[in-house]
């Protein structure tokens, strides 16, 4: 059957005229004389019939009435999605992928703008484990959050920020000596790589090399909290992002100096999968995940600032 009918059918049980159904349908009379005539062959009843100069219903186009306008605006609540959309009334689970320097950073302030507004949404992060691999197209994830690298053609991003890397040391590092740090005081100091595969070198590597010099990698941890930690109670320098965890820095009693380097800055933001990219409840978690990362980079926290 046509389900186009059953508009027709609808405007028609509030009409009880076949010229003023085709004036709200933007059709002609006679369309909708050979709709109705369909009608009746598929109900089996004469729906409207003649009564002087209008028509009237039947008894069953009566019973039919309500159920079919209940119908018209189920199909029209489906095309316009979001349309009621109301957090407060949300009960959900986001999963996002992001380094455990952003999460550490974000759960607790982004739980509580979620929870401001819809209690019943929860928030699962997961590790960057995930990251340059297909959770986003396979719905493991729901959002990837840091440093975007290798994605599928199809992801679509969204630039939150850009931030510089600084050093890290405990407060009585040699470094702190009160003379100028240039590129190859900070390459004569030992160094902790992070990373989950191992690898020990990187973009600082690079730059180095451009000057003719070389740096230790004394230690690789898989984290960097890990590495935070370990340069706390030692001598060897770690890396973050500028002004990220200032509490925590101070807490673990570190200092940042800038990296005397050239080396390019790190641009944040998010990606998802386009199946959720018109869902206005994800499209609210998204948002409210953007705006926590920019309340905690600051007021330059603009891409490309």
């Amino acid at each position: 059957m046509d389900l186009n009918l059953l508009r027709v059918l609808d405007v028609l049980l509030q009409e009880h005229s076949v010229t003023r159904a085709a004036e709200r349908l933007g059709t002609s009379p006679a369309a909708v004389s050979r709709n109705l005539a369909r009608l009746r062959r598929a109900v089996g009843d004469p729906l409207l019939v003649r009564a002087g100069q209008c028509l009237v219903p039947t008894g069953r186009a009566v019973e039919l009435r309500d159920e079919v306008a209940e119908l018209m605006r189920g199909c029209e609540r489906v095309l316009r999605p979001g349309a009621d959309f109301d957090a407060v009334h949300l009960h959900r689970t986001f999963t996002v992928q992001a380094g455990e320097l952003f999460t550490a950073a974000l759960a607790g302030p982004l739980a509580a703008r979620l929870h401001r507004e819809a209690p019943g949404v929860d928030t699962v992060f997961l590790p960057d484990a995930y990251e340059d691999g297909p959770a986003l197209r396979q719905g493991l994830v729901d959002v990837e959050l840091g440093v975007l690298g290798r994605l599928d053609p199809e992801i679509r991003t969204r630039p939150l920020t850009t931030r510089t890397m600084v050093a890290l040391a405990r407060t009585g590092h040699p470094l702190f000596d009160g003379r100028p740090v240039d590129a190859a005081r900070f390459a004569a100091a030992d160094h902790i790589g992070v990373s989950r595969q191992g690898r020990r070198h990187g973009p600082i590597d690079r730059a180095l090399a451009d000057l003719g010099l070389r740096r230790r990698v004394a230690v690789v941890v898989p984290s960097h909290l890990a590495a935070m930690l370990l340069a706390r109670d030692t001598d060897l320098l770690a890396l973050g992002p500028a002004d990220w965890l200032p509490a925590v820095v101070t807490d673990l009693g570190l200092r940042t100096l800038p990296i005397p380097l050239p080396l390019p800055p790190l641009d944040l933001g998010l990606a998802w999968h386009p199946r959720t990219d018109g869902d206005p409840a994800h499209r609210w978690f998204r948002d409210h995940l953007a705006a926590a990362v920019r309340d905690l980079a600051g007021p330059d926290s603009r891409p490309g600032r």
